[in-house]
């Protein structure tokens, strides 16, 4: 049926927590009241990436780009600009409409035009739950190509050639774990996916799993046959149940279609698939920790050898990637291995999804080639650094990863470099970080989160992220010694060193990142007593600029432990020994008179 108007609705998580799947609702109800319902063709679709714009709400043909609307908005667009025909301007994304006034379509806004969507290339364009929308744009057509003219080694042969390394950290080549996995021979083995993306900020694999599941099912489908498996498991943490859901109707939908099942594309290929969720354990992110817990057992990791490829689940060889790399598999079958290893690096082929957090205008999904900078996605499809202030650094690879500074912005991303310079792509965390940041504090912030998220198992991990999470208080609450960042270096090597597994080898890299670039921060933390950037309050110190006091007294009543003295109409004095240093003086004072040192 042919549509006068298309309404794509952001049906992702960031954009329904703002009320979108109500706005879709609002204005399906009003088409029908104004009888055109049948005209228009409305698409609850997964995350368009660009979540600082939330609820966004795109229609085509003219491919307005509305962002921030509100519920209040939905009749306008609906009288305006699908009846009417006038794009409403002061609607639209900032960046959609020129300083001419010309308006501009989501796909030519400075965010999007330096991506390249591979992986997330359907997410925000078909509706989520339709497998019909995933067909129309060659879904399981690469299914179809892999069972009806490519043998399993020929499947393996594309993916190796591809050079498609692992986007789940580690990036080992993604071909070779296939090969591996196929050349282990058992009558029964299994495919499994990793969906539990547990680092602070990360969402790329909720966001495929919400927008495009059934790029996941079909690619999943593609690597049994190439190893020889035919059960499929996608372990995803209990926290998505908006990616949960949808990955469960297109399973339903893909079994109903015969894309899972017996005798797919008539041949005597059989695969099928579940879910399993997870407890939202970080330490589940690692393969064995993974493995143990869909098998029902305490998720802690396995030594190795032996692999997965060889023993995993059950102690059959299993195939395990993460999302992302799954949704590589399609495109790389359908328009071939050189196609894909054409874009990106020498070693680091094809493209990358970030989730772009922090200091950061746009805040989102980014996904581009291998080989852009870190300045070209932090000031040109990030936008820059909010208020006016300064870049300070941006953290890569989540707790596994390290801090890299202005002098490394032209840095080209790919597995290698990161690495070369102590931090890592991991899973696609990436968060920036402006002057107003402490990096004591952001050390600290991570390695709680490793503490709490430690499995407990190998007592490098254990026990030395605890010692060391203890030295980074003790810095932050001013009773910081002589010797304690040297203390913090030598306990980080020892725990790279000797834990079992990645995860724990990878914990101390915030703060030797952070120790090596701003090591003057810790230094006046331990022999000033001093937070350069006002942020641990413990050594903070709150002082009134008596010229710009002006005696209103609204300080003084704001503080909970009468710390601020004085007379209406003069200035006032802060007691720095009764003082709590919680702030409440500093918003409260109109006149900018107080200053935290």
């Amino acid at each position: 049926m042919a549509y006068k108007n298309q309404v794509l609705v952001c049906g992702g998580t960031g954009c329904t927590s703002s009320s979108s799947l109500k706005i879709l609702e609002k204005m399906e109800n009003l088409l029908e009241q104004r009888g055109i319902r049948q005209d228009v063709k409305m698409v609850k679709t997964g995350c368009f990436g660009l979540c600082a714009a939330g609820p966004i709400v795109i229609v085509y043909p003219e491919g307005a780009f509305y962002a921030h609307v509100k519920l209040e908005d939905v009749e306008k667009i609906v009288d305006e600009h699908i009846i009417g025909k006038k794009i409403i301007k002061d609607l639209l994304y900032k960046e959609a409409v020129t300083e001419d006034g010309e308006v501009k379509s989501f796909e030519e806004v400075p965010f999007y035009k330096k991506q390249m969507r591979i992986a997330l290339e359907h997410c925000g364009a078909i509706g989520a739950e339709d497998i019909d929308d995933y067909i129309e744009l060659k879904g399981y057509k690469a299914l179809e190509k892999a069972l009806t003219e490519m043998t399993p080694e020929n499947v393996i042969d594309e993916v190796k050639r591809s050079g498609l390394r692992g986007r789940g950290g580690g990036g080992f080549p993604t071909g070779l774990k296939w090969e591996f996995t196929y050349k282990t021979e058992d009558e029964q083995k299994y495919v499994a996916c990793n969906a539990d993306e547990g680092d602070p900020g990360a969402f790329m694999d909720r966001s495929i799993l919400e927008g495009d599941p059934h790029c996941i099912i079909e690619a999943m489908a593609i690597a049994g046959y190439a190893v020889g498996a035919n059960q499929g498991y996608v372990y995803v943490r209990a926290e998505y149940p908006v990616a949960i859901e949808r990955l469960q109707i297109a399973i339903d939908k893909a079994r109903e279609a015969g894309y899972l099942g017996k005798n797919i594309f008539g041949t005597d290929f059989e695969f099928d698939m579940e879910i399993r969720l997870g407890a939202g354990a970080f330490v589940c992110g690692e393969e064995t920790a993974l493995i143990n817990s869909i098998e029902g057992k305490r998720g802690m990791p396995r030594p190795r050898p032996p692999f997965p490829a060889v023993k995993g689940l059950w102690n059959k060889p299993t195939l395990l990637n993460n999302v992302e790399t799954y949704a590589n598999i399609t495109k790389i079958i359908l328009k071939g291995a050189d196609w894909f290893s054409s874009i990106g690096t020498e070693k680091s082929k094809g493209t990358k999804v970030f989730a772009l957090g922090g200091k950061v205008e746009n805040t989102g999904l980014v996904e581009i080639p291998m080989g852009t900078t870190l300045r070209e996605i932090i000031f040109e499809i990030g936008g820059g650094i909010p208020n006016g202030k300064k870049f300070k650094a941006v953290q890569t690879g989540g707790p596994s990863g390290g801090c890299l500074t202005e002098e490394y912005l032209d840095t080209p991303i790919d597995y290698d470099s990161l690495t070369a310079l102590g931090s890592m792509m991991g899973s696609g965390g990436m968060i920036i970080l402006d002057e107003d940041n402490c990096m004591v504090d952001i050390a600290k912030f991570f390695l709680e989160f490793t503490v709490e998220e430690s499995c407990g198992k190998c007592p490098p991990c254990r026990i030395g992220t605890k010692r060391m999470l203890e030295t980074l208080e003790k810095i932050t609450e001013g009773k910081g010694e002589k010797g304690d960042i040297e203390k913090l270096e030598k306990l980080a090597e020892n725990i790279k060193t000797s834990a079992l597994c990645g995860l724990g080898q990878t914990a101390p890299n915030p703060v030797l990142s952070t120790i090596k670039r701003f090591r003057h921060e810790y230094e006046a933390h331990v022999n000033e007593k001093r937070c350069p950037s006002g942020v641990c309050q413990a050594l903070l110190e709150y002082k009134i600029t008596e010229d710009k006091c002006k005696g209103c007294t609204l300080c003084a009543k704001v503080c909970p432990v009468n710390a601020i003295k004085g007379n209406v109409k003069e200035a006032h004095v802060i007691d720095t020994n009764t003082c709590i240093k919680c702030g409440a003086c500093v918003a409260k004072c109109p006149f900018g008179a107080i200053s935290k040192q």
